[in-house]
């Protein structure tokens, strides 16, 4: 048999659509740096660029093309976006849109556009003004601001008290904290055993996929002994109704970066990646901050811990998409391509970032696996409820009188949860939920004490997904909620397959008409027409957004109808993050 060879190693199967594709490095990191210091990106510039880099042109439209965060004409200079998604709709969007419309609407100086989730679901209705954070009422001191070159940066102040996943004590320093990443690089600590005790521990990737933490670091470490290989945190979460890596990152930074680094030394990387989202500016320099310290200290750099090994860490700032939270479009973008998923298999475990054996896991799995080695495997499954294992991040929003970050037991019921962020808004009872975010399936009053935990929810026909639970209340209409989210679907479809780019559009089209036309049911044939095109997007789409974009819908339907009628959600392997990223 006769294998191909690329930089002496063998040609992975699978990978073949990638010969072809502009190699070297990424120039997206380049892209986001010009649009950061003029706010577009003009046409000099991007010409200077290609001959820089000799690269062509064309290659630099084409991603430019792509990226929805990227812009090649000059943007006003106040900049406002709201957010429309599920959450801020829930808190009435679309009225608070239309009262900013009407009072600068007009302004020539003011550019006002609709936007997908900002990860800001617990201020809803959120916006930004030049990509600075606030609920919407603070928009007209925020465009005063703007408009007189005062906005300056949004700061974030974390926590005062520890999360309960967090092993080090109130005001502790680096000195104190990375307590289990010295033990391993020190030898106290062997990587085997790193391995056992997450296995142990039945942690599972928080990014919604559910995978064994300790399977697949595992599996990474076994691949191609002594190799390249890399490490990235996605810290990507885009979906609405999500927003708790965004709350982590703020309030344990230490814990992500120590989760890292302690992967990369049981894989065997040098070189890691937290992968962040533009939108997350705040948690972004909190993250800068972190790890200019360690690298200060020697905590990491050629010799990190004294250990003679070298561990580095850098941040990739994302130039948008929710397509960049499944885990191979997110390998594609940093490799300076367009965002599309891969073919799977290879899995990136094997085949990853430049073709490289690659650790991928989400914020809360790398932020849980410092504790779990100080107070061990038994400690970790005794947190649970029931059959339970662990604490579990949540992001609650929608109509519930404190939306935010809860940190609760696995197993927790939705009732209990809804309870301790208050209750529905208002006193009203509850009229559905979505317990994994926009791509889970919606449940009703029913099913308010189900465990959120992977398999009793998987069960109920829906999922644990992002963590994210929104409510919504008695009344409201559960088909224009359910649309809300197909929108959201509609529009981050990176559009390389048919049935996801054509049938996210056939179907939203097919509600909106519904809905326009005053109708919040639908009829024998539009029903039917909905079920065969969820049935062609389920089985045929490339990645997960397409396969469970109009799962909400057709749980909605049920749920209508008096029953659950949700068909159960794709449950792909191999992946840490949801199946829709």
């Amino acid at each position: 048999m006769t294998l191909s060879f690329e930089l002496g190693r063998p040609r992975v199967p699978g990978v073949e659509a990638r010969a072809g594709k502009f190699p070297g490095p990424s120039l997206i990191p380049a892209l986001n740096a010009i649009q950061a210091r003029l706010g577009w990106l003009p046409r000099e510039e991007l010409e200077e660029l290609a001959r820089t880099m000799r690269r062509p042109l064309y290659e630099i439209e084409g991603l430019i093309s792509f990226y929805p965060h990227f812009r090649t004409t000059q943007p006003a200079k106040v900049a406002v976006n709201i957010c429309h998604d599920l959450s801020c709709w829930l808190r009435s969007a679309d009225d608070r849109i239309a009262e900013v419309r009407a009072r600068h609407g007009d302004d020539t100086e003011v550019e006002l556009v609709e936007v997908s989730c900002l990860g800001r679901c617990d201020s809803a209705p959120a916006l930004a003004v030049n990509e600075f954070p606030a609920p919407v009422t603070d928009v007209d001191a925020l465009v005063t601001a703007a408009r007189d070159d005062e906005l300056g940066e949004a700061t974030v102040t974390g926590r005062a008290e520890p999360w309960p996943n967090d092993p080090y004590p109130a005001g502790s320093d680096i000195s104190t904290r990375y307590a289990s990443l010295r033990a391993l690089l020190s030898g106290e600590l062997s990587a085997e055993s790193v391995v056992a005790t997450l296995e142990a521990s039945g942690l599972r990737g928080m990014g919604g996929a559910g995978f064994p933490t300790g399977r697949k670091w595992g599996l990474v470490r076994a691949a191609e002994p002594g190799g390249v290989k890399y490490a990235i945190c996605n810290a990507d979460e885009s979906e609405p109704g999500t927003f708790k890596d965004r709350q982590i990152l703020t309030d344990q930074p230490h814990l992500v970066i120590e989760g890292v680094l302690i992967g990369m030394a049981v894989v065997g990387a040098k070189q890691g990646w937290i992968f962040i989202r533009h939108e997350y500016g705040p948690e972004e320099r909190v993250l800068h901050a972190e790890i200019e310290a360690l690298r200060e200290a020697g905590v990491i750099g050629e010799n990190a811990c004294g250990s003679g090994r070298r561990l580095d860490l850098g941040i990739f700032v994302s130039p948008g998409g929710y397509i960049l939270g499944e885990e191979t479009a997110l390998l594609e973008c940093m490799e300076g391509h367009r965002g599309e998923p891969r073919n799977k298999p290879p899995f990136p475990g094997n085949y990853g970032l430049h073709g490289r054996p690659t650790l991928i896991n989400s914020v809360e799995t790398f932020a849980d696996v410092p504790v779990i080695l100080r107070r061990g495997a038994d400690w970790w499954a005794e947190q649970g409820e029931g059959d339970s294992v662990g604490w579990k991040f949540f992001a609650v929003s929608g109509h519930v009188e404190n939306p935010g970050v809860y940190c609760v037991p696995m197993g927790t019921t939705v009732r209990a949860l809804i309870d301790i962020a208050g209750g529905v808004l208002g006193g009203a009872e509850v009229g559905a939920v979505q317990p994994g975010g926009a791509s889970s399936n919606f449940i009703g009053p029913d099913k308010l004490d189900l465990a959120l935990d992977f398999g009793a929810l998987a069960e109920a026909g829906t999922m644990l997904g992002s963590g994210a639970l929104v409510v919504l209340a008695e009344g409201t209409d559960l088909l224009a909620a359910s649309t809300n989210v197909l929108r959201f679907f509609r529009n981050e479809s990176c559009g390389k397959c048919v049935p996801c780019r054509v049938g996210s559009t056939k179907a939203h089209d097919l509600l909106r008409g519904a809905l326009d036309s005053g109708s919040s049911t639908l009829g024998d044939a539009q029903r039917s027409r909905i079920l065969q095109l969820e049935e062609t997007m389920r089985k045929t789409s490339i990645c997960g957004l397409g396969q469970v974009a109009l799962g909400p819908v057709v749980s909605v339907l049920g749920l209508n109808k008096g029953g659950a009628a949700a068909r159960p959600q794709p449950r792909p392997e191999g992946s840490e993050e949801q199946p829709d990223r």
